[in-house]
């Protein structure tokens, strides 16, 4: 198994407000059925964002695992967390973050989970059996055959 990471530190001007940002890649990179890795790249757009923009965090770190049995994506911050109420009720009103993670990943017969605690942070994960993460499940071959990965 390979590992590799890459890190990029921000500031504001002052050099008071710095973000640290790590990508890590674990495992053998493989190509992604087209329609999952467009739908995995807008969960992780979605979940980057909302760190970038809402969490004032210190760090964020980005994580991709190509494993035998499934494609896992994590995003996490050390930012201010997400409201308890806004999880157990899976978004704000009038907001399709959360909701529209949890159906992308849905779509590509993969589970998002998400972890939040006040003022220590989010964790949002996606996995994909292997199957269908590579190309090899039919769900996979009907989605890039149809044309919906394009």
């Amino acid at each position: 198994m390979t590992g590799n990471s890459d890190r990029l530190t921000v500031s504001d001007p002052s050099g008071r407000n710095s973000l640290d940002f790590r990508v890590h890649v674990e495992g053998t990179a493989r190509d992604i059925a087209p329609l999952v890795r467009d739908e995995v790249y807008r969960i992780a757009g979605e979940a980057l964002r909302n760190s970038f923009r809402h969490a004032h965090a210190r760090r964020i770190e980005a994580e991709i695992h190509y494993d035998q049995r499934q494609l896992r994506v994590r995003v996490r911050d050390d930012g201010k967390g997400i409201d308890p109420q806004v999880l157990a009720e899976g978004g704000r009103p009038g907001h399709y973050g959360l909701p529209g993670m949890h159906e992308r990943a849905k779509l590509v017969g993969g589970k998002l989970a998400v972890w939040s605690e006040l003022d220590s942070g989010t964790e949002i994960e996606v996995t994909i059996p292997a199957a269908v993460a590579y190309g090899k499940s039919p769900v996979a071959r009907h989605a890039t055959s149809s044309g919906q990965g394009t």
